[in-house]
């Protein structure tokens, strides 16, 4: 792709002059009706060093008003950032519908410089070109526009940069040793770079070669390049109409019954109470001397609660964390999305949960949503939360990949037994504020609930992250299931050595 480019093409002064402040002006006029349709814009700039990236920077953001983007310098990870999957630091900085983010540097870095350094294992960055093609590839699906430019110039050009910069007291801070490092490295970086292209250049998010050796030409393709990027995106979305939320399914218009995976259920099983209150306290006891275990090792753990509406999620959870050291964990309960997270793609929010290596996190409701409660009550388009169910193994793969434990529990009762104990609630003073009205509407839905249901654990329980379907009906059963099988899975994690290394 490289050997193709051609160097010497360059933009006379006068030409540029006239051309530059028309599409300054054009990517203004264009970013005010990217916000007004609310539509996210992320910018990527990587290349060679000296090639031009903050000046271009600054020339796309000169006339933009700077409430509507944020620049992102991207550097080493910091501590916080290596000690979770690698992507988390740029799921946390993806922009609002609207918004413009510009990052300079980006999750490259891990394909070009972790990878040349050997900052990080081969197969990590090996597979990390699969990690980068569905992050963008669900970003797009989520309507952003992606454009990554890579600034090209030649290893004699970079060394004539280097070294004027060198002999002006006022640039000599930007040329250090590691800049000359990578420039001896230029053909390491070359072929580097011609790999990623090759394997992240796709038809959501292509590469834009940038001729760079003049300064002039560079600035203007890339200009161009957004305005014509960010006019495409306006164009389809008032060429498609709108697409209404799915609506929920009328009981009526129901397939005919047939068994499932939930009818296999023994709900039968139960403990008496001296069963439970030993087998309760043992395995919080081990519970607590592995998670002193996790954070020696740096293991991440990921505990996920889904069930049916008094199904015993809290306090299962309660007993759970009961004897932990409450600075190892956190319990995240999930509510419908509300106000920037609403602005951004669904998983955004869960990124930004996930424990650092060494943790544990505990989800009270989870991702889920999108293909449960979103999707019964047509809270999202059917092409979304049909789009979920491979975003959502994309994502635990991603953890997984990291070495996170990841235990995923459905708890299980009958359409009986929510009945009695909704009643109970009802009854008692102390538990009444547990019942709502909506409780009542969703166990009116309890089919179409089944249904997805029955389709989340059927497509997304995988070999890396897969559903525990726990037997609910008596509480202390599924208390001691969801420990036992917790237990199990971080002694597993600790013993085929899953974890980070590095502290």
């Amino acid at each position: 792709m490289l050997e193709n480019v051609d160097l010497t093409k360059e933009l006379d002064k006068e030409t540029f002059h006239k051309m530059l402040p028309g599409l300054q002006d054009r990517l203004r006029d264009l970013a005010h009706q990217i916000y007004d349709a609310g539509i996210p814009v992320i910018i990527v700039f990587e290349g060679w060093d000296a090639a031009g990236k903050g000046t271009n920077i600054n020339r796309l953001v000169e006339r933009l008003d700077p409430r509507g983007f944020k620049v992102h310098p991207i550097s080493a990870p910091l501590e916080e950032e290596r000690l979770r999957p690698f992507l988390w630091r740029f799921w946390n900085r993806i922009p609002a519908r609207g918004q413009i983010a510009i990052f300079d540097r980006s999750w490259y870095g891990r394909v070009l410089v972790e990878r040349i350094d050997k900052l990080c294992a081969k197969e990590e960055w090996q597979a990390a070109y699969g990690e980068i093609r569905d992050f963008e590839r669900q970003l797009a699906d989520d309507g952003t526009v992606l454009v990554k430019f890579w600034l090209h110039i030649s290893k004699k050009e970079q060394r004539k940069r280097f070294e004027k910069c060198e002999t002006d007291p006022f640039l000599r801070w930007k040329v250090e040793k590691e800049d000359w490092k990578r420039h001896r490295q230029y053909k390491k970086y070359y072929r580097a770079a011609e790999e990623m292209f090759e394997k992240t250049s796709t038809a959501y998010a292509p590469w834009t070669i940038v001729e760079a050796e003049n300064r002039r030409f560079a600035s203007v393709k890339v200009l161009q390049t957004v305005c014509d990027a960010m006019a495409e995106a306006l164009r389809k979305k008032r060429a498609t109409p709108a697409a209404a939320p799915a609506k929920p399914p009328a009981r009526a218009r129901l397939p005919i019954r047939v068994p499932t995976i939930l009818d296999k259920v023994d709900l039968s099983k139960k403990l008496d109470k001296d069963q439970y209150s030993k087998q309760l306290k043992k395995l919080q006891v081990r519970l607590r001397e592995l998670e002193f275990a996790i954070y020696r090792r740096r293991l991440p753990v990921v505990v996920l609660y889904e069930g049916w509406d008094a199904a015993g999620k809290g306090g299962n959870i309660k007993r759970l964390t009961q004897t932990l050291d409450p600075r190892g964990y956190s319990v995240i309960p999930i509510a419908a999305p509300t106000g920037e997270e609403k602005t951004h793609h669904y998983l955004w929010r869960f990124w930004r949960q996930i424990p650092k290596a060494g943790h544990l996190a505990i989800f009270d409701r989870t991702w889920y949503g999108r293909v449960l409660v979103e999707r019964v009550e047509g809270f999202c388009t059917e092409q979304e939360w049909k789009r979920a169910y491979q975003e959502i193994n994309e994502f635990e793969s991603q953890l997984a990949s990291f070495g996170t434990v990841l235990c995923k529990f459905w708890l299980h009762i009958s359409k009986d037994e929510q009945l009695r104990r909704f009643k109970e609630r009802e009854s008692t003073a102390y538990k009444r504020y547990k019942l709502t009205e909506e409780d009542w509407r969703n166990r009116e839905k309890w089919p179409q609930y089944e249904l997805a249901v029955v389709d989340m654990l059927e497509k997304t329980s995988t070999t890396y992250a897969p559903w525990t379907i726990v037997e609910a009906n008596c509480k202390w059963y599924a208390r001691v299931k969801t420990l036992a099988t917790l237990v199990k899975a971080i002694e597993r994690g600790l013993k085929h050595g899953q974890g980070r290394t590095d502290k």
